[in-house]
């Protein structure tokens, strides 16, 4: 029953962020928001609506760790698991602003946020600058956006603005999407506590593997269908700009909203959040080579990415194994990373002098 429970909540919460975007992005509309504004807001947060209503739930009933797990958790899995399969299926094209900007500002957010939890807390003061700055860079965008004319942006929007549907219905479509946001929540919270007593290892745990996983699916869902329809630099610009809100908005409201300072355990601050901060900096030279990110190099995520969460439960339980697979990651696999990403550089620069 508890498992039951806990694939119900996921499904009220992909379910209830769907209906809370439509309803909230024609709610807009008809009040005469530009369509950029609310491609920026409503739609561009919607796939992070999940992790924002499970973390935000974590903090308000006290399970401070499963909070900020949620968020970590999503974050490894965006990157090493959903590009990493996004990029086997077809390589994925990185647009200029990407490398320039937009990946520059996940691997700084996603270092802020490790020295703000480097200590073990993540406090109220520093959950306010963090959402401080995702208001800040809101703005940003939307003032780049005005500039930049992001017409295609517009055009998403004006096609789901075009569909005439009365004021009543999109409160109603809202509301329930509301309902089924908290719902989903708190059977996915309830049953993950469950779970993790029951197994006897950490909210963390299970935040990092299950309960992150399960809200980042509207993430793999977006990304998987814009590589297969061919729109492959929308695949990494929807896990990127996910990281950032992740950070900003998810871990900043849910410390502003939890009754004591968010709590990041032994293992989330001295393996998890470096995780993070790693796979995020790894992005920034597989993207500037070639602009693009290879088969292999989605290979190598999905590869990292395994290894990582084998290595976390080969540890929770003990197991004799976690040495051997420690060992080799630390002298075998991430030394070949290494070697290979400063090898592709090296290649590029020596390409790019050429011509």
């Amino acid at each position: 029953m508890v498992w039951l429970l806990l694939l119900s909540g996921l499904v009220l919460l992909i379910v209830g962020a769907d209906m809370l975007v439509k309803g909230a992005a024609k709610l807009a509309g008809s009040f005469g928001v530009p369509p950029l504004v609310i491609g920026l807001t409503v739609v561009a947060f919607g796939t992070s609506a999940p992790e924002l209503a499970v973390s935000v739930k974590s903090a308000w009933s006290g399970q401070a760790e499963l909070a900020i797990a949620n968020v970590i958790g999503s974050n490894i899995f965006n990157i090493l698991f959903i590009l990493g399969l996004a990029a086997l299926i077809s390589p994925l094209l990185v647009s200029k602003q990407l490398i320039r900007q937009d990946v520059p500002i996940m691997i700084a957010v996603s270092a802020i946020a490790t020295v703000m939890v480097w200590n073990g807390l993540l406090e109220r003061w520093e959950s306010a600058i963090l959402f401080l700055a995702l208001l800040a860079y809101t703005g940003f965008l939307f003032i780049q956006g005005k500039k930049q004319n992001d017409e295609e942006g517009i055009a998403e929007i004006d096609e789901l603005l075009s569909v005439n549907t009365p004021t009543w219905k999109s409160v109603l479509y809202f509301l329930i999407g509301l309902i089924l946001l908290v719902l989903g929540a708190r059977w996915l919270v309830q049953s993950a506590i469950s779970i993790a007593t029951g197994l006897g290892v950490s909210e963390a745990v299970i935040g990092l593997t299950i309960v992150a996983v399960g809200t980042s699916l509207p993430e793999v869902m977006t990304s998987v269908m814009a590589t297969i329809r061919g729109e492959r630099d929308i695949a990494i610009g929807n896990v990127v700009g996910s990281n950032i809100f992740n950070i900003l908005c998810v871990l900043g409201l849910a410390g502003l909203i939890s009754p004591e300072p968010l709590i990041a355990g032994p293992q989330l601050a001295t393996l998890d959040i470096p995780v993070m901060l790693a796979v995020s900096v790894l992005c920034l030279p597989l993207f500037f080579v070639g602009a693009a990110l290879t088969r292999f190099e989605g290979f190598l995520f999905l590869l990292l990415y395994t290894s990582y969460v084998s290595y976390m439960i080969l540890v929770v339980t003990q197991a004799n194994f976690a040495t051997t697979l420690e060992q080799a990651l630390i002298y075998g696999i991430i030394p070949a990373v290494f070697i290979y990403v400063s090898f592709s550089l090296v290649r590029n620069l020596m390409q790019r002098e050429k011509k």
